[in-house]
């Protein structure tokens, strides 16, 4: 059971991990356009900041705690 919570934990994360990276890229472009005057999509990435890509990085760090978590308890089960 703890594998296969750790396989789709670490799927997850993956998926969670473009989704940031997308969003930082997205963030990057449009500022840059912005600053040559081209609407790029600026608004409408701050618009998604709070509901989206900030809770997207929050459970990153979160499951990667708790991946470390689960890996760092099952080898201490193994060492006795």
């Amino acid at each position: 059971m703890k594998d296969q919570f750790i396989k789709w934990l670490n799927r997850f994360l993956v998926f969670d991990v473009f989704l940031v990276i997308f969003g930082f890229f997205w963030f990057a472009i449009a500022v840059l356009a912005r600053s040559i005057g081209v609407d790029f999509g600026f608004d409408l990435w701050y618009k998604l900041w709070q509901p989206l890509f900030n809770p997207a990085i929050g459970i990153l760090f979160l499951g990667a705690f708790v991946s470390w978590g689960v890996n760092k308890i099952s080898e201490r089960f193994k060492a006795n």
